[in-house]
């Protein structure tokens, strides 16, 4: 914005061509401000299109980067032929496969036991009578001394939870006119285990608490191998998958796990790619020939220019798979990329896993990386062009800062300078009325009344 100029009240006949000089000095001194806040909108007008170009880049370096993932991984999906029973997840598998799971006869639950007796009371009656009781838990045990305050079963229920012991106490109330008030100690993981609460710390004693839910293990076989697991989530079974065991299979039931290559899943990613890549090449045309934006000939455009034609021009020393046309996606006289999505299915299966051999080699995969180098929020080029945009435009600020406060007080000094002409001309006015009036009387005092 421009210098306002101060506003001149004077008192003489030139009081409006002094304004006029006012003014027209701030006009001729706010030049210098002008240019520098020109500067500054192209800067800005630089840096938003360079946050454009970013994200657009962006996105073109995580479809590539999926697309090399789907390659490594061999475009592997799993399936499970009964989910009721087991279903299955892809931790990465790398090979395709089909496995069988039978004879579940039991799934993987978590210890859990009551006092065999209840109590009439949660807060006051006794629940052993010393007080020293041994939990033992799997091959842990652990001692508990209750006071003649805690020996009931809250105080019990607390000190059982405060051993971090990985069990859970609690305590039941079943309504009973007598005896309502019970124990429950469960254990928070599941599998086969040991769970009891003795009357003595030595073993000797009594076990206070019942003896029908000691935990299971998941028992299943895999492939006719007997598998035996604490959980029934099942993982390192079969390396890249997690089965996970719902229910217990009928005799003679079997439930087939498949890892299968997807055409699907690469096929979703080059439609992709392509609309990345499109975007990026209007991006770039949008910055070149008779209508470039203000990118033109920015080293950052070139760079991406430059990677973009050694991706369309990528052809591997290996494989039967050489371009990328090969494989569906097509370049058009414009530049512009298309998948021929009947050409890729149409791919024989030793073209596709060709297919997957291609996007899956190191020198595909890097070029994800390279325009990740460009996109990068952080450490990327663009980013490090706008930070250097930005510290231009903060000394550009300090500087429009310094010259407008010179020019309001140059402004100030003429304005004074002015206020004091006008005074002296509005002064050399009076004095020449004055004059004007005494010459007049002495003319009529000589003269005689003057002719009208």
């Amino acid at each position: 914005m421009s210098i306002t100029p101060l506003r001149f009240t004077g008192i003489s006949t030139f009081s409006e061509d002094f304004q006029t000089i006012l003014s027209r000095a701030a006009q001729i001194a706010s030049l210098p401000v002008q240019a520098l806040q020109n500067d500054q909108t192209e800067l800005l007008a630089r840096k938003t299109s360079l946050s454009s170009l970013r994200s657009t880049v962006a996105d073109l370096a995580l479809s590539l980067e999926a697309i090399g993932n789907i390659g490594a991984n061999r475009a592997l999906s799993v399936s499970s032929s009964n989910t009721s029973r087991v279903t299955v997840t892809n931790n990465g598998v790398t090979a395709s496969g089909v496995f069988t799971v039978s004879e579940i006869t039991s799934l993987a639950r978590a210890a859990s036991e009551n006092f065999v007796a209840g109590l009439d009371t949660a807060d006051s009656d006794s629940v052993d009578g010393d007080g020293v009781l041994q939990l033992v838990f799997g091959t842990a045990s652990h001692e508990i001394s209750l006071t003649s305050e805690t020996n009931n079963l809250t105080g019990l229920r607390d000190a059982i939870n405060g051993l971090g012991a990985g069990v859970t106490a609690s305590i039941i109330n079943s309504g009973s006119e007598t005896g309502a008030y019970y124990l429950s100690i469960a254990a928070q993981a599941t599998g086969e285990t040991t769970l009891q609460l003795n009357s003595a710390t030595d073993g000797s004693g009594a076990n206070l608490l019942t003896n029908v839910n000691q935990g299971a293990n998941a028992n299943f076989k895999l492939n006719g191998i007997a598998i035996t697991r604490s959980d029934n989530v099942v993982s390192g079974a079969i390396e890249g998958l997690t089965l996970n065991l719902l229910n217990e299979t009928e005799p003679g039931e079997t439930v087939q796990i498949t890892a299968n290559s997807a055409r699907g899943q690469l096929a979703s990613s080059f439609s992709d790619f392509v609309t990345a890549y499109n975007r990026a090449v209007d991006a770039i045309n949008s910055h070149t020939g008779e209508a470039a934006g203000i990118l033109s000939g920015d080293n950052t455009l070139r760079e991406i220019q430059t990677t973009l034609r050694t991706i369309t021009g990528y052809a591997p020393n290996a494989g039967s798979t050489r371009s990328l046309a090969a494989i569906g996606l097509e370049l058009d006289k414009s530049g512009k990329m298309s998948f021929n999505s009947a050409k890729f299915y149409a791919l024989s299966t030793g073209g596709f896993e060709s297919a997957l051999d291609f996007v899956a080699t190191a020198e595909f995969r890097n070029f994800g990386k390279r325009l990740d180098q460009i996109s990068n929020p952080v450490t990327g080029l663009i980013k490090t062009q706008q930070n250097t945009i930005d510290a231009a435009d903060a000394r550009i600020a300090d500087q429009i800062a310094a010259l407008q406060e010179r020019i309001q007080v140059s402004q100030a000094s003429l304005s004074l300078k002015l206020q004091q002409a006008d005074a002296l001309i509005s002064q050399f006015t009076a004095q020449q009325n004055q004059l004007s009036a005494v010459i007049k009387s002495l003319n009529s005092a000589t003269f005689g009344k003057e002719k009208e």
